[in-house]
């Protein structure tokens, strides 16, 4: 089976073919960075990171452009509030988004443009539409729209009427001849900072939202690429008037459109007007980080995920089922002169799993393919089977690797059920361990058996070995 994705626009799934051969361009759009990253944010950005590790591990090379929104109105404004440059502000939460992407171990992107840093391509791009009867210039003003009425096929990503499309946000305007046209380019007003505006053609001024992510998009993958992805709610307005204009300019733009389901909490849409909100910082510790990025990446993306207490609790011991199972067989295997001479090829995955994958990334399918392929390789080690162990270990290890959930990689050691909490664990069992073999030594079976029942009745399971006792979580 090939990579079937659910295209936005044309609301189907369709069997995805790069239009280079080899190679995928995706252009996500990135965080404004006005405020800290809440977990939506960071959810998008893990979908995106699941994607693009799919598509490397089939052997594609990905280039990924995620962008920063470093100049806009809430930015400006939430600069005042915090007494703060607009730019300062924006650096200081741009380096807060950056770090929660690396705490997930989400891949950096192939490049990271800001707007600011492209004014010249959004100016050009500005200019061209003026040229082609698609924008207009307001008299006496340096404010410049694009016409929603010259673009009949505004509404196309959405599926909406071009008449019942009016962007709330847009504040009405003078000059403005059509409720639905948005801005392009926004005149510099005298309440706002002389270094938040560039000079243009038409004026003093700043790029509108939409207009950056069409001119940054195509300087970085061309006029026509593979994916252009975002979040649900960036589907109306910004992902529709992108299209528009970037069509209006004669740019055949993204293959496909991409959207992530957004997150909930206790069933309710998360939003600041509810107070619900879940930032990162609020949830986010060195010793969970793999469950949250477990969890973040556990739904299939394009559903809702809901938030609550529960949820990290109910990662890390899937995590730990996991970890117990890659540990106990590599021990298993190792004693048995087999470990080293197992294949780990990173793309041995079982069949069922690459057809989970490929089936617009069901990542809930993946898993329980995951956790079947543990459990039988755990049977496998009761059974005494080390080969068939071997196989269920490698493809483990592949799945979990693509995933980038391995419990036992390095860099998310200190990370999963608390680390603390283990270690303290860990002395305590291996202390009764200790009893219990100084009570066989001594060969008294009635202790030794009570021991490992105590500790059995307790999800703790024992397994001897030549010379040695290990322990672990039962399932």
């Amino acid at each position: 089976m090939t990579l079937q994705l659910f295209d936005s626009r044309s609301q189907s799934l369709r069997e995805f073919k790069p239009l280079k051969n080899g190679q995928v361009g995706i252009y996500l759009c990135g965080p404004t960075v006005q405020s800290a990253p809440h977990l939506g944010h960071l959810r998008s950005a893990l979908v995106y990171d699941q994607l693009r590790r799919w598509l490397e591990a089939s052997g594609l090379k990905v280039s990924l452009i995620r962008n920063v929104t470093d100049i806009d109105d809430k930015v400006l404004e939430n600069s005042k509030k915090e007494n703060l440059a607009w730019w300062e502000l924006a650096f200081k939460y741009e380096q807060l988004f950056s770090d929660s992407y690396s705490r997930l171990d989400i891949a950096a992107p192939t490049y990271e443009p800001r707007a600011t840093a492209n004014i010249i391509e959004m100016i050009e791009l500005i200019q061209l539409l003026i040229e082609k009867g698609h924008a207009y210039q307001v008299e006496g003003s340096a404010d410049v729209y694009f016409s929603a009425a010259s673009w009949k096929e505004y509404g196309e990503l959405t599926n909406q009427k071009s008449d019942d499309l009016i962007d709330d946000s847009e504040a009405p305007a003078r000059g403005k001849k059509d409720p639905r046209d948005f801005a392009l380019w926004k005149s510099h007003k005298d309440s706002e900072p002389r270094d938040a505006a560039w000079n243009s053609p038409f004026g003093l001024g700043r790029p509108g939202w939409h207009i950056e992510c069409s001119a940054m998009s195509v300087k970085y993958l061309g006029t026509k690429f593979d994916i252009h992805g975002g979040g649900l709610d960036l589907r109306f307005p910004h992902h529709e008037n992108e299209l528009a204009q970037s069509r209006a300019a004669g740019h055949e733009f993204a293959n496909f459109w991409l959207h992530n389901g957004l997150v909930n909490v206790n069933g309710q849409k998360m939003s600041k007007s509810l107070g619900n909100s879940i930032l990162v910082s609020d949830v986010l510790t060195d010793s969970n980080a793999l469950a949250l990025r477990y969890y973040l990446g556990s739904a299939q993306y394009r559903s809702v995920l809901d938030y609550n207490e529960g949820v990290l609790a109910e990662s890390e011991s899937a995590l730990e089922r996991i970890r117990t199972f890659l540990d106990r067989a590599a021990r298993a295997l190792n004693e048995k002169g087999l470990l080293g001479k197992i294949e780990l090829d990173p793309s041995a995955f079982p069949e069922k799993f690459t057809t989970a994958m490929n089936d617009d990334l069901n990542i809930p399918a993946a898993l329980a393919v995951l956790h079947e392929s543990v459990r039988e390789g755990n049977a496998s080690l009761d059974d005494q089977l080390p080969h068939q162990a071997a196989r269920n270990y490698a493809e483990v290890l592949a799945m979990v690797d693509v995933l980038n959930i391995n419990p036992t990689a390095k860099f998310w050691q200190g990370s999963g059920s608390s680390a603390a909490a283990m270690s303290a664990l860990d002395g305590l069992v291996r202390s009764l361990i200790e009893q219990r073999n100084v009570a066989r030594d001594s060969k008294d079976f009635k202790t030794s058996d009570r021991i490992r029942d105590q500790l059995n009745a307790v999800g703790v399971v024992l397994e001897d070995s030549a010379g040695s006792t290990h322990w672990s979580l039962g399932a």
